[in-house]
């Protein structure tokens, strides 16, 4: 595959810069592993660095890149699925001290992060890409492949779920 040069658009560095966070942040909501998000995400800027079709908008070319990232990792959690592995993610990674009031902001966003993921991959999804990336339920919905009446319900449970997980969580700490 040859990469097109000729439209400024599909510059690779730029798309590198535009997506790479983006992407690596749609992999772990679904894979929870970092070294797997890392490699899903460099196949998928490699498939939209290397994509010939043009994309209609940027709107357009966003669905696309977090419909291809979504699948990979659909894909790798099937294929782990059908091939158990060792979990080796529970050694520890040093970390740096930090002021005891970044302490408990550690906490509280541990505690949601972790409350974000137990959920069912449905509602994490819906969650991830309503309230971290801002599409509204309806793009969310052409983007996972289901009704936007789905996506709302998935919404639903998905925030009682969490009003439950994580009652008096934000008490103490400014939204």
């Amino acid at each position: 595959m040859q990469i097109p040069r000729n439209a400024p658009d599909r510059d690779p560095e730029r798309l590198v810069r535009d997506y790479a966070d983006l992407v690596l942040r749609v992999c772990y909501t679904y894979l929870r592993s970092t070294a797997d998000a890392e490699d899903v995400c460099q196949d998928t800027l490699v498939k939209l660095i290397c994509r010939d079709e043009p994309f209609r908008d940027s709107g357009h070319e966003r669905a696309w890149v977090i419909r291809v990232a979504a699948n990979a990792c659909k894909n790798l959690l099937r294929d782990r699925g059908a091939h158990p592995e060792a979990d080796l993610t529970a050694v520890p990674e040093p970390a740096a001290a930090e002021a005891p009031d970044e302490d408990a902001l550690r906490h509280r966003d541990d505690r949601v992060l972790a409350a974000v993921m137990a959920l069912p991959l449905p509602q994490r999804e819906a969650v991830y890409l309503r309230y971290y990336e801002g599409y509204p339920t309806r793009e969310v919905a052409r983007i996972v492949g289901a009704t936007d009446a789905a996506v709302r319900q998935r919404l639903s449970r998905a925030r009682a779920s969490l009003r439950d997980d994580l009652k008096g969580d934000y008490d103490d700490f400014p939204a």
